[in-house]
């Protein structure tokens, strides 16, 4: 395994994390396979666990939270989200003062420690000032609570203006953003993000790097019933198309000669940004999460990468 800093601080994280979402806290995984997948991920080096307290509904921490416990604290980098709702309650959502002052106490309750290492703004929220939001960040850093805040699926404008915020009213600077991307998604992080997180030592760890599974080739021959597409509609009709499907077959021979897998191609390509800390996967079984370990090792040349660009076709 390899690790990287987030953004210009001084904590390091794997550069391959394993995240709760989806598959824990709600019954998708039975418990001890969960277990068996959050040790090995250990045993692998991977020490970012990345969760969010709207997965499962509380389920997600509390489930991960039971393994990770066994783990001497300071090895682990354990990284939640605030923002979606958790209740029927007005407030029980969002990014004022209130929710977020109340919700960390909550998530640390469920994943059984004293402080989480990164905590994101999981959205934007157009019903609560930044400033407000950056100033509830601040307090909990400062209570101890919390070591870096960061965000999620925030535009370039937003974080510029949270970081200029923070440093207008010598506040914490989120450290970090989480976007998607992946060779399927990638203007936002190139063209947009990148610009504004560079300079101001803002990293990313970024989700969804394999395309919610399109990228590993599972789908060549059509759609297996008991797979992610098979099961969820609106993942298929994000990512498969007769398009996407011929990209991910020309990858093939590329990893083939590489003597590893589209999944541990697709992830070494996204980690071939200096500026991407980490790519967050999910795994259903111990096999996967070894997989995708395995990309940490993996570095591509650059007529590799380039052979990768004209099969996406879409180079930055």
């Amino acid at each position: 395994m390899h690790y990287r800093r987030l953004g210009s601080s001084g904590m390091k994280v794997s550069t391959v994390a394993l995240g709760g979402w989806i598959n824990y806290g709600e019954g998708k995984v039975e418990q001890e396979s969960g277990r068996k997948i959050v040790e090995r991920a250990y045993e692998l080096g991977i020490n970012y666990f990345d969760l969010a307290d709207v997965y499962g509904r509380g389920g997600a921490e509390k489930e991960m939270g039971a393994v990770l416990k066994q783990y001497p604290r300071h090895t682990l980098v354990i990284a939640s989200k605030v923002f979606g709702p958790m209740s029927d309650e007005v407030n029980d959502r969002g990014l004022s003062r209130k929710h977020i002052l109340e919700s960390i106490d909550k998530s640390l309750l469920r994943l059984g420690t004293d402080y989480l290492d990164i905590y994101f703004c999981h959205r934007p929220d157009p019903d609560a000032p930044i400033e407000e939001t950056a100033r509830a960040m601040h307090t909990i850093i400062e209570q101890g609570k919390v070591l870096h805040w960061g965000t999620s699926e925030w535009n370039e404008a937003q974080l510029v203006e949270a970081y200029e915020v923070c440093e207008h009213y010598s506040l914490h600077k989120p450290r970090v953003e989480q976007p998607q991307y992946s060779m399927l998604v990638r203007e936002n992080v190139e063209a947009q993000l990148r610009p504004v997180a560079e300079p101001r030592g803002i990293g990313l760890v970024v989700w969804s790097p394999l395309a919610m599974g399109m990228l590993t080739g599972k789908y060549d021959a059509g759609v297996p019933e008991d797979s992610r597409f098979g099961r969820e509609e609106w993942a298929k009709e994000r990512y498969l198309t007769d398009e996407t499907a011929e990209k991910v077959r020309r990858l093939k021979p590329i990893a083939d000669e590489l003597g590893i897998s589209r999944a541990q191609l697709a992830l070494a390509w996204a980690l071939r940004l200096p500026l991407v800390s980490s790519v967050i996967t999910g795994a259903t079984k111990v096999q996967q999460v070894e997989d995708n370990a395995r990309a940490a090792e993996v570095a591509l040349s650059e007529d590799v990468v380039r052979r990768i660009e004209e099969i996406l076709g879409n180079t930055p």
